[in-house]
C-alpha cells in the first residue's frame, strides 16, 4: 500500500467541546488529518489564534465581525508568546461576520465537521452539502430545525453523524440491510434526575438540574438532558438522519451511559454499540469514516466486572420525548419550534422565572398554539418559525410570572 494522503478538514465551532477534542485527535493523527480551516462564535479569540497558528490553517473565521481586530491582535500575541520575531510566521486568511461559517463550510477539503451550537449552523450545513463536502455533522438543529431543506440537498451517505447515539446508530446499521431493521433504540443517560417520578420533580432547582451523573456539557444540553428534551431532539434527528418512521424509534434509559445505542433487526437479533463516555471516539470515527482511528480513545476495561443496565423511559415524568415525535410527525416547522421555544424556557428556568416542570409544560402550549406553518422551503422560513416561537414563549412566561 502507498502512502495514506491527509484528509483535508474544515473545522466549525472549533473553540467548543466538539472542536477542541477534534483538534486532539488531528494532533494525534498528523498521517491522517490536516485542519485547513477553523472558525468560531468569537467568544474566546486567543483560543482560536492559538488553534490557527498551531494548526498552520490557510483560514480563520469568526461569527462575530466586531471582533475581527482582536483576533488579529490575538495572531501577534500569540506568535510573540511562542517567541516568534515579526513576519516570521503566516498569518492565515481572516472572514468575519455572520457569513463566515458559511464561507469557511464552502472551503476546499475533503470533509466539514459541524460543530457549531444552534440555528446558526444550518447555513454552513446547507453549503457544506451544496460544494459536495462529507459533513461530520454535531450540529442538532440543522436536522432538528431544517431536516426538510437538509434531506432536499444531501446525497446518500454524504452525512456522518458526530453525536454518540447517531455514531452508534450507523455502526449498528452496518450489521445488516436497511430492509432488516426493524427498530432503532437510542440510549439516556436520564439526566441528574433519572428514576424520579413527576412529583418528584417539582420544585428542582437550576443547581440540582445541572449536576449530571455522567457527561460534562454545557448548561443548556445539560439541562435538556434533565428534561428529556435532549433525548427528544436526537429522536428528530434519527428520523432524518436513518430515515426510520418515528413509531420505530425507542428511548431506553442507561444510567451507566456505554451503550450508546442499539438496532434491533427482525429476525430478533440486537445489535448494540458500546465504549466509555468519550466523545473522542464518535469525532474520530466521523473524521475517519468510514475507517476507524487507532486509538482514538481508550476502550472499555475488560478485565473488570461491569453491570449496565437498560430501563423503560417514564413517559409520564418525562413527556419531552412524546412530545417530540409528535412534533417530528406533524412537521411544519414544529421541530423547529419545538427547539427554539426550549431554549427560552430552559433560559427561564435557570433565570428563576419558571419551575422545572414549567420547561416542558409551556414547550407542549406552544406547539399547540403554534399557527399552520408551511413545510420551510428555506433557511429564512426556519428562522422565522423560531422567530415566533421565543416570542410566545416568553409571553406566556411572562404572563405565568405576573399571574
Amino acid at each position: 500500500m502507498g502512502d495514506v494522503i491527509p484528509r483535508d478538514i474544515v473545522l466549525l465551532g472549533s473553540t467548543g467541546s466538539i472542536g477542541t477534542q477534534a483538534i486532539d485527535i488531528v494532533r494525534r493523527n498528523p498521517d491522517r488529518f490536516r485542519v485547513v480551516a477553523i472558525g468560531a462564535g468569537g467568544g474566546n479569540v486567543a483560543l482560536l489564534a492559538r488553534q490557527a497558528l498551531q494548526l498552520g490553517v490557510d483560514v480563520v473565521g469568526v461569527a462575530r465581525a466586531s471582533v475581527a481586530q482582536d483576533l488579529q491582535l490575538a495572531f501577534y500575541a500569540e506568535a510573540k508568546a511562542k517567541g516568534w520575531a515579526t513576519g516570521d510566521f503566516r498569518l492565515p486568511k481572516i472572514l468575519a461576520g455572520p457569513n463566515a461559517m458559511t464561507e469557511l463550510a464552502e472551503w476546499p477539503c475533503d470533509t466539514v465537521l459541524n460543530g457549531v451550537v444552534g440555528s446558526l449552523g444550518l447555513a454552513p450545513t446547507l453549503a457544506a452539502l451544496r460544494a459536495g463536502r462529507v459533513l461530520a455533522l454535531a450540529n442538532k438543529e440543522s436536522l432538528v430545525a431544517g431536516g426538510p431543506l437538509v434531506r432536499a440537498v444531501a446525497k446518500p451517505g454524504q452525512i456522518v453523524p458526530v453525536d454518540s447515539e447517531h455514531s452508534a446508530l450507523a455502526q449498528g446499521l452496518r450489521g445488516g440491510a436497511r430492509g432488516e431493521v426493524r427498530r432503532l433504540v437510542l440510549t439516556a443517560s436520564g439526566g441528574a434526575f433519572r428514576g424520579r417520578t413527576r412529583d418528584e420533580l417539582r420544585g428542582v432547582t437550576p443547581r440540582e438540574a445541572l449536576a449530571h451523573p455522567t457527561w460534562d456539557m454545557g448548561p443548556v444540553v445539560t439541562i435538556n438532558s434533565a428534561t428529556l428534551v435532549n433525548k427528544g431532539l436526537e429522536v428528530i434527528e434519527t428520523h432524518e438522519l436513518f430515515d426510520i418512521p418515528y413509531r420505530d424509534i425507542q428511548v431506553m434509559v442507561h444510567p451507566q451511559s456505554v451503550i450508546h445505542s442499539l438496532v434491533e433487526f427482525v429476525d430478533g437479533s440486537t445489535l448494540a454499540q458500546c465504549g466509555p463516555p468519550d466523545m473522542r471516539l464518535p469525532i474520530a470515527l466521523a473524521l475517519g469514516w468510514p475507517d476507524r482511528v487507532p486509538d482514538a480513545a481508550p476502550g472499555v476495561d475488560w478485565t473488570k466486572a461491569h453491570t449496565w443496565e437498560l430501563r423503560p423511559l417514564d413517559e409520564e415524568a418525562f413527556p419531552a420525548v412524546a412530545l417530540a415525535k409528535a412534533a417530528g410527525a406533524a412537521g411544519r416547522c414544529r421541530p423547529a419550534i419545538y427547539n427554539a421555544a426550549n431554549e427560552e424556557c430552559v433560559a427561564a428556568f435557570t433565570g428563576g422565572d419558571l419551575p422545572f416542570l414549567g420547561i416542558v409544560e409551556t414547550l407542549e402550549r406552544v406547539l399547540t398554539d403554534a399557527p399552520d406553518f408551511a413545510e420551510p422551503g428555506t433557511v429564512d422560513d426556519v428562522l422565522a418559525a423560531e422567530s415566533w416561537a421565543r416570542v410566545y414563549a416568553r409571553e406566556i412566561i411572562a404572563n405565568q410570572r405576573g399571574a
